[in-house]
């Protein structure tokens, strides 16, 4: 067996250096294939490269999916084709091809319990996620809750942002139970500001003729509704749930051990608060650097500015000699 070749401290600390440093992991191996099929230098840089281009991709696609909230085990690759359902293949594939995000259309996903709707709009997903879209996943009552929550903050507006702007936006179980007016408001907004400007995946137990009576407002429901279903694809599914093949069993040749299985530490933290939340927290970096830029203003402003006069308000109407060229009450602001 050829030893593997030895990369040198040298070219390891510039590797590192360059931020490179993933690539020694399997750089001995291209270099012995690169000796035994004579390739070129540049035939061996474009494999290395390439491979590092595939990682980086890899791993951008994996944080994305993470950020978005969706579950790793509802990938494609892991679909049951064995499964009792049935829907449109020619339809899904052309949703997969991904061309409806890039159209800023909507899929709603349609179908009784268990037979696979969140599933199907998390491997699309995970789809767009690799292809280098950013996705958000959530369940309609959390949206609802996080979006009626924010307005005793004030972060409304950064929540709303966010969900009206990210690419692709999937609302599982939705039209679950009736809406506050509030809610039918909040709903209203979203489907209106993403309509022909982004694309939502929106999943249902309910037919979108059903979902006028969960809103609180008729003509809002109906303005609501109707921009959304002709905007978007309806995936039908029929069939039976698969759920009951989940069913935990006992198999009588897996003993259980001897002992309690302990809890392992955890890999990644704890998350306390909804990811909506989480990404209202992160203020652009232009808007914090224009609200330092303010307070510095407002503070320079205030050490600047000359002591209140004794004039009226009324008075003061025209300039004074003290709180030129301050006009108006203007001076009387602390």
């Amino acid at each position: 067996m050829t030893a593997l070749p030895t990369i040198s401290p040298e070219l390891r600390s510039l590797l590192k250096h360059l931020r490179l440093g993933q690539i020694l992991d399997a750089l001995p191996e291209r270099i012995l294939l690169a000796e035994k099929q004579g390739m070129s230098f540049e035939e061996l840089l474009l494999i290395v490269l390439g491979d590092e281009v595939s990682r980086r991709e890899s791993s951008a696609a994996a944080r994305r999916a993470l950020t978005a909230g969706l579950d790793p085990d509802m990938v494609l690759e892991r679909w049951d084709k064995t499964a009792s359902i049935s829907y449109d293949k020619r339809l899904f594939a052309e949703l997969a091809s991904l061309r409806f995000i890039d159209a800023h259309r909507h899929v709603v996903v349609l179908g009784p319990v268990g037979t696979g709707k969140t599933f199907l709009a998390t491997a699309l997903g995970h789809l767009a996620c690799k292809h280098g879209y950013h996705v958000l996943f959530q369940r309609a009552d959390l949206t609802l809750r996080t979006l009626r929550q924010s307005r005793l903050d004030n972060s409304r507006d950064a929540v709303m942002t966010q969900l009206c702007t990210v690419d692709l936006l999937i609302i599982d179980d939705f039209a679950l139970e009736t809406m506050s007016r509030d809610e039918s408001r909040d709903v209203y907004q979203l489907f209106v500001e993403r309509t022909g400007r982004a694309a939502t995946i929106i999943t249902s137990n309910r037919d979108t003729s059903e979902w006028l009576a969960m809103f609180d407002d008729v003509l809002l429901a109906q303005s609501a509704v109707d921009r959304f279903k002709n905007a978007a694809y309806d995936l039908l599914i029929e069939g039976e749930s698969y759920r009951p093949k989940l069913k935990p069993k006992v198999v009588p040749s897996d003993e259980p051990p001897p002992t309690p299985v302990t809890k392992l530490p955890s890999s990644q933290p704890s998350v306390a608060r909804s990811e909506l939340h989480a990404l209202a927290d992160r203020v652009p970096d232009q808007e914090r650097r224009a609200r330092r830029l303010a307070l510095r203003t407002a503070s320079s402003a205030s050490q600047d500015r000359p002591p209140a006069c004794s004039l009226t308000p009324r008075q003061n109407s025209v300039r004074c000699a003290c709180c030129r060229p301050v006009v108006g009450p203007s001076h009387l602001v602390p």
